[in-house]
This record gives structure tokens, sequence and C-alpha cells, in this order.
């Protein structure tokens, strides 16, 4: 379905894995923070209405 639907994957690597480190904690969700730091390093768009999201440097959409 993923390969169907052009989905690539987007692997967790060293430089995301720093990244989550070096984030204020303003969000205490682990799996959000991870979105947040591979959309900063990868200068991509989070598709959210979740506001605190919205309080890093990274650009959202809703």
């Amino acid at each position: 379905m993923r390969q169907r639907s052009g989905i690539d994957l987007l692997p967790i690597g060293e430089a995301e894995a720093c990244q989550v480190h070096k984030l204020p904690p303003i969000h205490r969700d682990p799996f959000d923070r991870m979105l947040i730091a591979q959309a900063h390093c990868h200068g991509m768009v989070i598709v959210t209405d979740d506001a605190i999201i919205g309080r890093y440097p990274v650009r959202t959409f809703w």
C-alpha cells in the first residue's frame, strides 16, 4: 500500500537522534519530538493541529 501510494520511508538517523536532545522540552511526547527533529533536519513540513508543535522552529500545516 505504501509503495503504491508513492510514500517513502524516512529512517531515523544519527542527525535526527542528536537533534531530539537539542530540542527545548516544550513537547513531552517522544514520538512527536522525533517528528519535529526529522522535520527540522530535512526541511519538511509537519501536518498537524497540535499547537505545541507549532512552538518549535519547524513549519506546520493544518
